[in-house]
């Protein structure tokens, strides 16, 4: 009896386990955090868009430190989906849908190298399909692409405050006027 119900258990999990140990991450930045979680909440086949920090070199950074500038990090998203249901490719689509990838000051109404717009690659093949991504929109716009095409080193999760933060406060004016705006215009509901 035991065994069996050992069985069954483990033949409940695996498909989970199996699937959990396909899935893929991507690591994104375009400006705050809170507007880019929201977009990439929605895209079908992502299983979870945590909220964070990268790009630079300082070590468990806060939201403070990040927000000076002083940091080298930017906000960005860490994206995690199942290839089997949405591409890499589907992802830079929205990605690029999702703000003005040719302001390399920051996107709007954000500011600083805190909030650029930037690609973080794992894998050569990810650079490649970056690259051509970014080459084919800068052709179609007939402007130079300003988002930066980085080596992902690592990630490091917001402070839960900032996670799922347009779902939790949908009436806080920023909310309101920045991250609802920018997630209607890359093409998704509120």
């Amino acid at each position: 009896m035991k065994l069996r119900r050992l069985f069954l258990t483990l033949s409940l999990c695996a498909p989970s386990l199996l699937s959990a140990a396909e899935m893929k991450q991507a690591t994104f930045a375009a400006g705050c955090f809170w507007c880019m979680e929201a977009i990439f909440d929605r895209v079908p086949g992502v299983t979870n868009v945590v909220s964070g920090y990268t790009g630079g070199p300082e070590k468990n950074p806060t939201y403070e430190q990040v927000g000076s500038g002083s940091t080298g990090h930017c906000e960005a998203v860490e994206i995690t989906y199942d290839p089997e249901k949405t591409s890499y490719a589907k992802l830079l689509d929205v990605f690029w849908r999702s703000h003005d990838p040719t302001n390399g000051r920051g996107v709007a109404p954000d500011f600083g190298k805190q909030y650029r717009s930037a690609l973080f690659y794992r894998t050569p093949e990810e650079k490649q399909e970056i690259e051509t991504s970014a080459a084919a929109l800068a052709k179609k716009l007939g402007k130079k692409v300003a988002t930066q095409i980085v080596a992902f080193e690592k990630f490091y999760p917001a402070e839960d405050y900032h996670q799922d933060y347009v779902k939790h406060h949908p009436d806080v004016p920023y909310v309101r006027n920045v991250s609802i705006p920018r997630l209607i215009e890359a093409g998704f509901k509120e």
